[in-house]
């Protein structure tokens, strides 16, 4: 076998972005779709001549011809979704936040020991190749022991009246930071102080900001603010310095990395790392995450890029961070 056929369950306008990361991916057959929505359902087996359609994704786990799945469903739906896909002999991709609860990474974790399939979590970022630069230099000692990290993560507020009533800034977006620093330093964090900011009366507030420390005694700043205005030229403003006793590195992934400058839009600057869309498919760091899940898989050995347990250590400290901004305190992990 040279090729998995694959299926995405959740249709939103993320697990859409997956299906157009899967067709631009030679090592997977984009081969069925599963959403609750059945307009939704019909518009995309239409636009990608999908035939095997779903509105219940045990039907999906049930057909010998798929051999993977995509989970982009909401956060708190990952848990029985996975499990099943896992029982089922599927190779899972299931995006982030991995769950809703520790608990439950727990539980899917338990699930993937043993489980025929392999089981990656989707935390893009790694597949940045920044980050992945700054990750070697790390490993190879170039700026000594890690001191102090910083990061940012905004973008702008028309994005997000309708995820911030699903998931808030620090879980949703902050999660990746989180991860990225666990990743870069090797280390474990072991306390988080956050406090939010409510501007616009949503179920989650717009602004987190964030503050770590890790186990060697290092400490972490994250900002996430998801209510950037209207007129904010780029996408996504992201940035992250680590300091170390011998060097620094300092990571930017926003403007002006491109700018195109029109008489209708003005200045903007399009994503060209995490899911650029060219010749009617998405490349970028997406496109690189779906072909280490296929090869994994079509060679039977589990990822090691982004590991379950990495995704769970993420998740725990922003829980942790989600906490502290409710009651006013250092939480410790």
């Amino acid at each position: 076998m040279d090729r998995l056929r694959i299926g995405v369950i959740g249709l939103g306008w993320f697990g859409e972005i997956h299906c157009d990361a899967i067709i631009g991916t030679p090592s997977l057959e984009l081969a069925a779709l599963c959403t609750r929505t059945e307009d939704r359902l019909n518009e995309l087996g239409k636009k990608y001549g999908v035939k095997k359609l779903h509105k219940d994704y045990k039907d999906m786990l049930a057909d010998p011809d798929i051999d993977a799945v995509s989970i982009t469903t909401m956060w708190d739906q990952h848990t029985d979704i996975t499990i099943d896909a896992l029982k089922a002999g599927k190779h899972v991709f299931l995006e982030k936040p991995m769950a809703s609860t520790v608990a439950d990474c727990e539980k899917i974790i338990a699930a993937a020991k043993g489980a025929k399939g392999i089981l990656q979590i989707g935390h893009i970022v790694r597949f940045n190749p920044r980050y992945r630069a700054a990750k070697k230099a790390i490993s190879e000692g170039a700026i000594g022991k890690i001191l102090s990290l910083s990061s940012r993560r905004n973008i702008p507020a028309a994005w997000t009246p309708e995820i911030l009533n699903k998931i808030g800034p620090i879980v949703g977006d902050a999660i990746h930071d989180t991860d990225i620093m666990l990743w870069l330093t090797g280390d474990a964090i072991v306390s988080a102080y956050a406090q939010t900011t409510d501007m616009r009366g949503l179920k989650y507030p717009d602004i987190g900001q964030t503050m770590y420390r890790f186990k060697s005694g290092a400490t972490a700043i994250l900002e996430t603010v998801w209510c950037m205005p209207e007129h904010t030229p780029f996408d996504i403003d992201e940035r992250m310095t680590v300091i170390g006793t011998e060097g620094l590195i300092h990571i930017q992934d926003t403007f002006p990395n491109l700018g195109i400058v029109t008489k209708t839009t003005g200045v903007r600057s399009p994503d060209t790392t995490y899911w650029p869309e060219f010749d009617g498919y998405r490349g970028g760091a997406l496109r690189e995450e779906f072909l280490y899940f296929a090869d994994c898989a079509l060679r039977g050995i589990q990822p090691t890029v982004s590991t379950p347990v990495d995704a769970m250590r993420a998740l725990e400290a922003t829980l942790a961070a989600e906490e502290s901004a409710r009651t006013g305190q250092v939480v410790k992990i």
